[in-house]
């Protein structure tokens, strides 16, 4: 995961050990952009071909997300809080799925497939996802020792403002996308 968290990083293991001598060596130039091709390359149909990515730097907090949707029934959201796998989620995940949310149900309604009452809700939306979020930040508070979950309060606002930019406009430059995404989203 460290590779994929890292781009361009090359981590090399090395075992010396007699007779179970082995090398391995690892460097993903795509980041978790190829970490989501990596989770959906046994997955159902895609529904637009390449994970939508980006990253945002404010200061010293980043903002680096990965999203893909198929056909399947699956939720898979992994989420890092500096590189540390936070199997809970946590602030940043919230932020994610808040924008997600918002993002998609405007665009049902600018391709009038909702009417402006209908709403489509977080579960529906999470249907058939494959994301990655990894924030970097200075003082990241987790709730317990073990760092399962952020809880760092700016980092549910910063990542939403990241991914509703974003998907906003990706959303407007790839209608064909939107349009699949959000039928997905109601069948759900």
């Amino acid at each position: 995961e460290l590779a994929y968290l890292n781009k361009g990083l090359r981590i090399s293991l090395e075992d010396k050990r007699e007779g179970q001598e082995q090398k391995d060596s690892f460097c993903y130039e795509g980041g978790i952009c190829s970490f989501v091709e990596e989770l959906n390359k046994s997955r159902d149909e895609l529904l637009f071909p390449a994970p939508v990515y980006f990253e945002e730097q404010e200061g010293d907090t980043v903002c680096e997300v990965a999203i893909q949707y198929n056909e399947s029934y699956n939720e898979v959201i992994y989420s890092y809080a500096n590189n540390i796998n936070t199997i809970d989620g946590g602030t940043h995940v919230a932020g994610l799925k808040m924008a997600l949310t918002k993002s998609i149900n405007d665009a049902g309604r600018k391709l009038n497939i909702l009417k402006e009452n209908d709403k489509l809700s977080n579960e529906d939306i999470l249907e058939g996802i494959t994301a990655v979020v990894s924030v970097k930040l200075t003082n990241a508070q987790f709730e317990s020792q073990t760092k399962d979950k952020l809880n760092n309060s700016t980092i549910r606002t910063f990542v939403n403002k990241c991914v509703s930019e974003h998907m906003i406009t990706f959303w407007e430059e790839n209608p064909a996308a939107a349009k699949e995404v959000v039928l997905r989203c109601i069948t759900a």
